[in-house]
């Protein structure tokens, strides 16, 4: 063989090593890519689960209303990443039941738009959900954290 062969073959495989270490160091990256989204991903979920514990036990010590606690609840379940494939109102129907009802109330600010008498009317209908739902919202309560706490 002549020294121009070599010399080309002997730069094709430093090319190819360089290569494969350079393709080495991406997969690293990306598997380290990939452990940071699933880390922050899990954390996401356990401040979600911690949250829709600390609510659903107010509720259970009447700490917290039921149809304060079903809205926020059915938002936080919401927002897990497995609410797209899980669908949690069979699981807690009475709590997706109350939020349904109560989800068009203003709350917070926008509460102070209206008018007092219509906040009155609208507190006194949130009220009569809570006495007729609320036994069956606490069941939901119930197996909710059975589920969250382990």
């Amino acid at each position: 063989m002549s020294t121009t062969v070599i010399i080309v073959i002997l730069l094709g495989v430093a090319i190819i090593a360089a290569l494969a270490v350079y393709a080495n160091k991406l997969l690293r990256q990306l598997k380290q890519q990939n452990q940071m989204r699933q880390d922050a991903v899990q954390k996401r979920i356990d401040r979600i689960d911690e949250s829709v514990i600390t609510i659903a036990k107010a509720m259970q010590q009447d700490q917290c209303p039921v149809s304060e606690g079903c809205l926020r609840i059915v938002v936080l379940l919401d927002h897990r990443p497995d609410s797209v494939e899980y669908d949690y109102s069979q699981d807690y129907p009475a709590m997706h039941e109350m939020y349904d009802k109560i989800k068009h109330m203003p709350t917070h600010e926008n509460r102070k738009k209206f008018p007092k008498k219509k906040i009155r009317e609208m507190d006194k209908e949130r009220e009569g959900y809570e006495a007729s739902m609320k036994e069956r919202i606490l069941a939901d309560v119930d197996r909710l954290l059975q589920r969250f706490v382990q």
